[in-house]
């Protein structure tokens, strides 16, 4: 097969799934080595990532989907007729940062962590797609297990979980508390 073919094969794929496509899927569906999918991936991405493109070749943990170049997402909802996501809550946030780090985690977990009732924070979190049951835990009533979805590292712009931020060290977290109050005990 030769290079505009696997291109164009992987185009097609691409296009008519919508969803991310693992790569391995993708290899076998073309009928392509390894050695000759990553040069073709790199490949479409040069052709499609660029500004003024209005399509975009995410890479999202070993899958690969076409999207909305960012730049353009306002005249597509106009065209659409989306409304606009409204912003996530704190709650929300803070639920999804507990999981991304921990996962799979339980609600109780969750819960744990916050201090609060996170049911309901969760509930909204699976409907927009950004947490998915992950199945159950071995221990007394089966508790579910939750993690974060293709779609989470979509909004968040990841590739993958490899890709959060670090959490800060616990060390220096416990100086920097050291220090204010050094800080707050020589002001007058």
């Amino acid at each position: 097969m030769n290079n505009g073919s696997i291109l164009g094969t992987l185009e097609a794929i691409l296009f008519a799934c919508g969803e991310p496509v693992g790569l391995d899927k993708l290899r076998e569906a073309v009928g392509i080595t390894e050695i000759e999918l990553l040069p073709a991936v790199e490949e479409l991405k040069e052709k499609y990532n660029t500004p003024e493109s209005g399509i975009h070749l995410l890479e999202l943990d070993g899958s690969l989907q076409f999207a909305t170049n960012p730049a353009y997402i306002e005249p597509v909802r106009t065209a659409l007729d989306l409304r606009r996501n409204t912003p996530l809550s704190q709650a929300a946030m803070e639920v999804l940062a507990v999981v991304a780090y921990n996962q799979p985690v339980t609600k109780a977990f969750v819960e744990q962590v916050r201090g609060v009732d996170c049911s309901g924070v969760i509930g909204s979190l699976i409907t927009k797609g950004l947490l998915e049951e992950r199945g159950r835990l071995e221990l007394p009533g089966r508790p579910l297990l939750y993690g974060t979805t293709e779609n989470f590292l979509r909004c968040m712009q990841i590739d993958s979980l490899a890709g959060l931020p670090p959490l800060p060290k616990q060390e220096d977290a416990a100086a920097d508390a050291q220090e204010e109050d050094a800080d707050g005990e020589a002001a007058p």
